[in-house]
């Protein structure tokens, strides 16, 4: 049974979609959602390009959304979320979407596979643990089928064991004739996908024994550039900062500076109080506060604006 395009144009087509937070509620929901007609499609598409439709661009992507669904489920072998994987999927979808000519004579599913395709695969490279390593169009070719070849040579089988099967010299060299790469390639790639992960941190047991996580030695806080950097402002701020905005004070505000902030008595204590300086000064202790404070806030502005 399908459903008029005006059916739903009274409501927002999104609300009839759960959140991905519940995966299984979410994948039942789409399945369930009818698919477009032919002249449906195209009439929803005109509307979009025509007139901006965004109601028709929701119908669009809503009857598609199973087809998202599907397509993640050829990349579970990478380890990652299938939600995650969706989510990327359907960026993809909706670009498919505000592209579309219903002019070209083809139909919006064979259209969006291409860009559904091309968002997963962008958000597995990023995201892999190895990231970053497929860069030009050839490594990224022998990334996502190198896995299906090595079913193909091995026999169906299992994710984990596949990744650790090593091609043979002949299946090496068969791999790059099909996909037109270096062997050198096939082997660099094959032994990035069938090295292991190594946890940055130990284990939370105390009774913990083994070697020190990597994270306890791979980097030193005292050298990290930031920390450096805040350091040396630090050190600046302290002496040549501190000596420019007490120039920018009256003599009387300098010296109440210095004696209350920047002086040490002889046993150790801190400097002037505020009733030995109103003494000095002839005024109330409240008064010299005031000045204090005026003379703090100025300088204050004088070394945000270093």
């Amino acid at each position: 049974m399908t459903v008029t395009t005006t059916a739903l144009a009274p409501r927002d087509p999104w609300s009839l979609v759960p959140s991905l937070g519940n995966l299984d509620a979410y994948i039942r929901a789409v399945q369930a959602i009818p698919m477009l007609e032919a002249d449906e499609e195209q009439a929803l598409a005109r509307r979009l390009r025509d007139q901006q439709d965004v109601q028709a661009a929701g119908r669009l992507v809503l009857s598609h959304l199973r087809l998202v669904v599907s397509i993640s489920r050829q990349y579970m072998g990478y380890g990652l979320p299938q939600g995650d994987l969706i989510q990327e999927g359907n960026v993809g979808l909706m670009k498919a979407v505000k592209r579309f000519d219903p002019d070209q004579g083809v139909r919006l599913v064979s259209y969006a596979m291409h860009w559904i395709k091309a968002e997963i695969h962008e958000y597995i490279l990023k995201n892999w643990r190895m990231v970053k390593v497929a860069t030009t169009k050839a490594q990224r070719k022998l990334f996502f089928n190198l896995r299906s070849l090595k079913h193909q040579f091995k026999g169906e089988a299992d994710d984990a064991h596949v990744g650790r099967a090593a091609l043979s010299e002949a299946e090496i060299h068969r791999v790059a004739t099909e996909l037109n790469v270096r062997p050198e390639d096939v082997i660099e790639m094959e032994t990035r996908m069938a090295g292991g992960d190594v946890a940055l941190e130990a284990p939370a047991d105390d009774d913990h024994e083994g070697p020190a996580a990597p994270l306890n030695y791979l980097s030193d806080d005292l050298q990290e550039p930031s920390r450096v950097i805040e350091s040396h402002h630090r050190d600046w701020l302290s002496s040549h900062g501190i000596s420019q905005a007490l120039e920018g004070l009256d003599a009387r505000s300098r010296r109440i500076v210095e004696e209350r902030w920047l002086k040490v008595n002889d046993n150790g204590s801190g400097g002037a109080t505020l009733h030995d300086l109103a003494a000095e000064y002839g005024v109330s202790a409240e008064r010299i506060r005031q000045i204090e404070v005026a003379a703090l806030k100025k300088m204050r502005k004088v070394l945000e604006a270093v």
